[in-house]
């Protein structure tokens, strides 16, 4: 499928983009609508062309659907970041003239494009009925994910379905806002069509597509924002009791190509590939690596302090700083003394090691394994690279960050910063040759994975007061990761009442998930965007970070774009830009 999507991609530039091209025209060296739509392989063409523009992502304003989602996670209390447009919302710079939100309009209206040309011109093809249907099903699907995600930022938006004809109606495409509610139903109903004929697997060439459990879990995501605790639980049950998913068993080996991110975990993920000649991926190691990362890496998006800090010891009690070195919390002086080394006059190795070194290595390895698996942190080794081969790089802090080199065995930072980087999704020396570009990333990106889908069936358990089968989903997430279960003894893991619990919710989410884009929308539709107001973020050394978190109370919606207000005049703007 991934080779499909990539010549899909290719195919589409002609045939499925909304442009000014007449596809009506039908010359013999031209691809039209009238001579294209009509073997199972140009369907098969057409519809990878959809699953491609899942990946697109915004570079310079260009158009973004899920390509760069990760970088959601700037505007929440786990992540941090510099220079990509999440960072200027985080930093009370989301207007209407933002390129974030014009980028995210335009390639998931793009998307939308794309699903409905395909259902309009498969019942012309010269298919069975059985084939178009499955297909439309799935562009349905598509279409949904599309949608909900407008929906999510945007609210309630204009409905362009299959009876709107691109090449003649796109001038003219002046619908107003529907209704968030019209705009989710919407969404349900064609999720319902997709989950009448999606398959429950597509055979290993077709690994990847949408299935049913997609759909299914698609749509009790759609009703869990719409906080229909009820019937989101029911479609979550049937996926958990259909038994086509589970957790696989290594957290690190999850977010590897070739390796968790096949396995069924993974409900419905961007598909990436790598490899040279073959490069079709994310920017993964591009904006999450460093620049000891392949063909190095810009770390956009660094784990924030709070994150860290909320990982807890392994036999679950909340970690503290103080109880690993005494005035770490109170003390800068301590900080810096906990972390900087001194190097040689060349810089070619570290001369003096600070006295906690070591309390530090010992203490990551009583800790919640999700946190070393997640982050490089001090002092430990990142698989880097160094020209032509693999280098095992040490992150060390030093007065002078921008003295340190992969060359030399150091994890080096985009800009010398003194944060957390990721170690999840990024690249491990070359993959083995997987990787050959930093922007084709070959990890399969997760849209929706298994553990994601227990979470969010016990925060409706939760919220319905089903408070015992809301933990056991949790125990299930945490026993992955031999994290000892809610309420199995200690006080410190007592949750008791919807409450409690709901906190576990929130912390197994953030530890769980984290890179995964979720987390702005987690906080918003829990009324919590606006407790990071305020927020400094912060070196890991304590000193204070270059910007504070400044969110406004119109950020629960993104602006509607600007150009497109002009463009179309009947569309209303968001409260408050």
């Amino acid at each position: 499928m991934k080779n499909c999507i990539k010549y899909g991609l290719i195919l589409c530039s002609y045939s499925i983009f909304i442009s000014c091209y007449d596809l009506d025209r039908s010359p013999a060296e031209q691809i039209s609508s009238s001579t294209f739509w009509k073997t199972q392989e140009q369907v098969e063409e057409g519809m990878m062309g959809a699953y491609a523009q899942l990946k697109k992502y915004n570079d310079n304003g260009a158009q973004s659907s899920f390509g760069d989602y990760f970088l959601n996670d700037i505007i929440s209390d786990i992540c941090t970041g510099y220079d990509r447009s999440p960072s200027d919302a985080v930093r009370g710079n989301l207007y209407a003239g933002n390129s974030f939100a014009a980028a995210k309009w335009k390639g998931l209206y793009e998307g939308i494009a794309r699903t409905n040309t395909i259902i309009q011109n498969i019942p012309n093809s010269e298919i069975s009925e059985e084939m178009k249907a499955l297909y439309i099903g799935e562009a349905k699907f598509l279409r949904a994910l599309y949608y909900f995600h407008l929906l999510d930022f945007f609210g309630g938006v204009p409905l362009y379905d299959e009876s709107t004809i691109y090449e003649q109606d796109y001038a003219n495409m002046m619908k107003p806002r529907s209704s968030a509610e019209e705009t989710r139903n919407f969404i349900l109903a064609d999720l319902d069509a997709a989950i009448s004929v999606l398959p429950v697997t597509w055979d290993e060439a077709n690994k990847g597509r949408a299935t049913l459990d997609a759909a299914l879990s698609l749509k009790g995501k759609v009703l869990l924002y719409a906080k229909a605790y009820a019937e989101a639980a029911a479609e979550f049950e049937k996926v958990i009791e259909g038994g086509n998913h589970e957790l696989y068993p290594d957290y690190v080996g999850l977010f590897r190509p070739n390796e968790g991110d096949e396995s069924s975990e993974m409900i419905f993920a961007i598909q990436n590939i790598g490899g040279r000649t073959s490069e079709y991926g994310m920017p993964l190691s591009w904006f999450l690596g460093n620049q000891s990362s392949y063909n190095s890496g810009w770390n956009n998006m660094m784990v924030s302090n709070n994150l860290v800090d909320s990982y807890e010891w392994n036999d679950g009690r909340p970690f503290d700083w103080d109880e690993v070195i005494p005035g770490y919390n109170e003390s800068l002086d301590i900080r810096e003394q906990t972390y900087r080394v001194t190097l040689t006059d060349d810089n070619s190795s570290v001369e003096i090691y600070p006295e906690t070194r070591d309390v530090l290595l010992s203490m990551y390895d009583q800790r919640d394994p999700r946190m070393q698996a997640t982050v490089i942190l001090p002092f430990t080794i990142y698989k880097g690279w160094d020209g032509a081969a693999g280098k095992d790089c040490e992150y060390v802090m030093t007065e002078n960050m921008a003295g340190l080199v992969n060359t030399n065995g150091f994890v080096r930072p985009c800009n010398s910063y003194e944060n957390y980087l990721f170690r999840k999704f990024t690249s491990e020396y070359d993959f083995g040759g997987l990787i050959t570009d930093r922007a084709n990333t070959p990890i399969n990106f997760p849209l929706i994975r298994y553990a994601d889908v227990l979470l969010m069936l016990a925060e409706c358990y939760n919220e319905m007061g089903n408070i015992d089968q809301a933990v056991a989903l949790i125990n299930q997430v945490r026993a992955r990761v031999n994290m000892p279960g809610i309420n199995s003894g200690p006080t410190w893991l007592e949750a008791r009442n919807k409450e409690a619990v709901f906190e576990r919710i929130k912390h197994e989410r953030a530890v769980e998930l984290v890179g995964e884009g979720l987390r702005y929308s987690d906080l918003r539709r829990w009324g919590l965007l606006e407790t990071i107001n305020g927020k400094q973020n912060l070196t890991i050394t304590g000193l204070k970070y270059y910007y504070t978190c400044t969110i406004r109370d119109s950020y629960n919606l993104f602006p509607i774009p600007s150009n497109e207000i002009y463009q179309n005049p009947s569309l209303e703007q968001n409260p408050g830009y």
